[in-house]
């Protein structure tokens, strides 16, 4: 099984710092790479606060915190990733980014690098064949937030190799994360059971069956879920959410994950949730 003791992470929002946290929190060496110089220094302030939290609940010490700070490394040039032994896009949802940055790993990282995407929905087998190593690309799909989450899919393209995909669930398992193996199909096991009941919660509210709140202490009282679905779609990201949904409905051609017409227009109006301030909840004002 290939030793991991380098990562690279590309991409430094929301997720992508999330996962560069705990792997140098992990005692991996980290570089975290982002095209966009603000998105780089938010996402840095972002693993700072993170772990300033935890010092301050007597969660790790504060020598603990400067040594995790201390194996991080940011840039914004990919090439920083050439000697890194695992690779994990968490860049936008979108196909062809994806191809475009697997594409870019695979010319510059060595040959035994393994190359995983934190998708959320798409073929891990669609991505792996734009890439001369497909054996060795693999799906590592984070729960958000990530330094929370226990969870990790580790999902297999058709090609992926054993050896690939031992060394990605133990550095799962290095990381503090629970790793379960699941097969490539559209929205894995996670989302497409997840996105479905996001969709029907937002069609009860287009279809005005009770409000955004009703909604969700409907689920969180009755369903003892931890947060309600429309609370929870905020937190991923409305976008997010409508880009899963349209891979869903691509993906199987069945019309039960039609995207709600609701979720369409915030998305158009640019309500995307927690990040934008604004979604089925106000986040912009007290």
């Amino acid at each position: 099984m290939a030793m991991i003791e380098h990562i690279g992470v590309v991409g430094a929002g929301t997720m992508g710092h999330g996962i560069a946290q705990v792997a140098a929190r992990s005692g991996y060496r980290v570089d975290m790479v982002d095209v966009d110089a603000d998105a780089l220094a938010r996402g840095l302030e972002g693993i700072r606060k993170s772990l300033a939290r935890l010092v301050e609940r007597e969660r790790m010490t504060a020598e603990e915190r400067d040594e995790a700070l201390g194996r991080l490394q940011t840039s914004g040039d990919l090439e920083a990733l050439a000697e890194a032994d695992l690779v994990v896009e968490a860049v936008i949802e979108r196909l062809e980014v994806k191809q475009s940055v697997l594409r870019d790993l695979d010319r510059i990282c060595a040959p035994a690098a393994i190359l995983a995407s934190n998708t959320s929905s798409i073929s891990l087998t669609k991505l792996a064949a734009c890439t001369d190593r497909p054996e060795k690309v693999i799906g590592m799909h984070f729960m958000n937030p990530v330094p929370v989450m226990k969870l990790v899919e580790v999902i297999r393209g058709l090609t992926t190799d054993q050896a690939t995909f031992d060394a990605v669930a133990a550095v799962a398992q290095r990381m503090g994360k629970t790793p379960v193996e699941v097969n490539d199909s559209p929205g894995f096991v996670s989302n497409r059971v997840l996105l479905p009941m996001i969709n029907e919660a937002v069609f009860c509210l287009y279809e005005d069956v009770g409000s955004a709140a009703a909604v969700d202490s409907v689920m969180k009282l009755g369903m003892n879920h931890p947060m309600g679905p429309l609370a929870l779609a905020d937190l991923i990201g409305l976008d997010v959410c409508l880009d899963i949904l349209r891979v869903l409905e691509d993906g199987f051609g069945d019309p039960k994950y039609r995207p709600c017409p609701l979720l369409v227009k915030m998305v158009d109006a640019g309500y995307l949730g927690r990040k934008s301030g604004r979604g089925f909840y106000r986040y912009d004002e007290d």
